[in-house]
């Protein structure tokens, strides 16, 4: 199975043609549209987010991420990662340090193939897609490995205290991850103080709150409405954890 995850936007042909390559290449594998908005350019954004949609794949899955401003570069280079069974690739840019960090097995490789035909500005689909059908079927991909230093890695690890993400529906992850924040806490962000409900109906049409979303991530949402519009809520945005 290959999962994409990018920044691409929902609309255009850049997802389109990533799946075609994929295809040709690797013919039969499932492929995912797990994420085409990720949020734009923010690598460490992106880098949270991704490690938090991990946990259904099954062990061999392979992850095509592409959140890469620097595409085209010698700013970062090509990598795939093997974190618990799991295969990511795409920039080596911080996008994978996230799932290493919290990962108990992480491996790295520099990838060294190239493709006949390499456009500057869309590895996607010149290096990162064939990259991942070699993956998924097992082949060979010309590597070097890299050194993965736990005390470089660690501080990734850390929760990201800022808007994630914002959906359709106007809710705003966070990059800070539920368990470890009481019911009793007060979420800050944009001005705003809310405590925390276990669901949207547990409060009424209208009110803002906190809760712990499906993704184990701390999500400020508005009851029937958007917390983006009302909150003036925006990726980026800090948010604070209060004592009750």
């Amino acid at each position: 199975m290959i999962a994409l995850f990018s920044d691409f936007g929902l609309a255009g042909p850049y997802t389109g043609q990533v799946r075609a390559v994929i295809h040709a290449r690797a013919p039969g594998v499932p492929v995912v549209d797990l994420m085409a908005d990720a949020p734009a350019y923010r690598i460490r954004a992106a880098a949270h987010l991704l490690a938090a949609l991990v946990a259904p794949f099954p062990e061999g899955s392979v992850f095509l991420c592409v959140v890469d401003p620097g595409v085209g570069t010698d700013r970062r280079e090509p990598v795939f990662y093997r974190v618990d069974g799991r295969w990511f690739v795409g920039p080596g840019n911080g996008l994978f340090d996230v799932v290493a960090a919290r990962g108990r097995q992480a491996e790295a490789w520099r990838v060294d193939w190239r493709p006949e035909r390499l456009s500057r500005s869309f590895h996607g689909r010149d290096l990162f897609a064939p990259v991942a059908a070699m993956l998924a079927t097992g082949e060979t991909v010309p590597a070097t490995r890299l050194a993965l230093e736990p005390e470089t890695l660690a501080p990734a690890a850390d929760d990201l205290p800022e808007i994630l993400y914002l959906d359709g529906f106007g809710n705003a992850i966070s990059g800070i991850r539920g368990d470890a924040v009481s019911d009793r806490a007060v979420i800050a962000a944009a001005g705003r103080r809310l405590d925390h409900a276990p669901t949207f109906g547990a409060v009424d049409t209208g009110d803002a709150f906190w809760y712990r979303n499906a993704l184990g991530l701390v999500e400020i949402a508005v009851n029937q409405g958007s917390a983006a519009a009302e909150l003036g809520l925006e990726v980026g945005d800090a948010v604070e954890i209060e004592a009750a």
